[in-house]
């Protein structure tokens, strides 16, 4: 049986860009802490247009933007009667783009989403069934508006990323699992990340991985250990935050650079990350070298712009729509090169 996923990944790597929380509300089209995708009912031509900004800058994968719009969370906020068709809204949305890809992207899937419940208990059969029936509408509608596969991704309990991957398997589309171990660097239920990715694996998942959370200094050492571990492909889609080893993950980061208005809730995360970000070049070299590796499914999570995603497919060696924009300092009025810029110009940038 042909598998679209599987079949295009032997060929070519594959880019998805998955930062729509972060950049939706930074838009001012989502609501921080909530996090829920009410902007595919709400403003549908927003959510496309970043689609397609994502596509320009290399996104051959268009994610429907139905992270956190499961049922318990639509609950939480009082719009349960909108859960359905907020899915099939983005799942629609998510579809158009991936049928109409700009001139040069290539390549153009489009992938469903289903993710962490947030009331996973390990050992609690009752919520693990609601948990487990909130996957299967959620795969169901995404089988039904065409999906080319399923992303499972941003789980820290290992038994959920095993209930996620069962559901998708039984609508029989391809399958992405990505896990997000906390800062404890071991799953909530006690398995280890390398054991949890190499049971997904076991159980039939296509693509097996990382995603956000960490960003690429404390992603990094994990994905080594798995890409040499796993036999399939591997997932790397690390967050834009300078994450370090006493603070492995973004939830906790402080800020030590002199911050005079700190967040009003005390920390940086999730709206007062701004000077913790890595830059574009960081974000780059992450994804030459897990590439290098031998990972070819890459992506940026939480925090990504399409600037990020541009820059994740050109380290790989990629040509994009957006590459007609990379940058060029040989003409910049003070510190470019070009013969016609004014000695005093270039004399003057070097004491401004």
């Amino acid at each position: 049986m042909s598998n679209i996923l599987k079949d295009t990944l032997n060929k070519q790597p594959l880019i998805c860009a998955e930062g729509y929380l972060f950049e939706m509300e930074r838009r001012g089209y989502l609501t921080s802490g909530e996090f829920v995708p009410e902007v595919a009912l709400e403003h549908p031509e927003v959510l496309e247009n970043l689609h397609k900004e994502f596509q320009h800058a290399g996104s051959n994968i268009v994610q429907a933007f139905t992270y956190n719009g499961h049922r318990e969370k639509m609950r939480l906020i009082n719009k349960e009667h909108l859960l359905e068709p907020l899915n099939r809204a983005a799942l629609r949305i998510a579809r158009k783009c991936a049928d109409n890809p700009p001139k040069g992207l290539g390549v153009s899937l489009m992938a469903g989403n289903i993710s962490n419940s947030n009331i996973w208990e390990k050992d609690d059969k009752k919520i693990q069934a609601e948990v487990k029936s909130m996957f299967a509408e959620m795969v169901k509608w995404a089988k039904e508006e065409k999906a080319d596969f399923i992303i499972g991704e941003t789980f820290y309990n290992a038994e959920e990323a095993f209930a996620a991957l069962e559901q998708i398997k039984k609508v029989g589309l391809p399958s992405v699992i990505t896990i997000s171990p906390m800062s404890e660097n071991i799953m909530k239920d006690g398995y280890t990340i390398l054991e949890t990715c190499k049971k997904l694996e076991e159980l039939g998942a296509d693509v097996v991985g990382l995603n956000c959370f960490r960003g690429p200094a404390t992603m990094l050492p994990y994905i080594k250990e798995i890409r040499k571990e796993l036999k399939g492909h591997v997932a790397a889609l690390p967050v834009p935050y300078r994450t370090n080893e006493k603070h492995p993950t973004f939830f906790n980061l402080p800020d030590n650079n002199d911050c005079s208005c700190p967040s009003p809730h005390g920390r940086t995360f999730p709206t007062a990350m701004d000077p913790l970000q890595c830059n574009r070049y960081e974000i780059g070299n992450f994804a030459k070298e897990v590439n290098k590796l031998g990972v070819n499914y890459l992506g940026v999570c939480c925090g990504a712009s399409p600037m990020h995603i541009r820059e994740v497919a050109e380290a790989i060696g990629l040509k994009v729509p957006a590459s007609r924009f990379r940058e060029n300092m040989s003409k910049h009025f003070m510190y470019g090169n070009d013969k016609r810029i004014p000695k005093h110009m270039k004399e003057y940038g070097n004491v401004s």
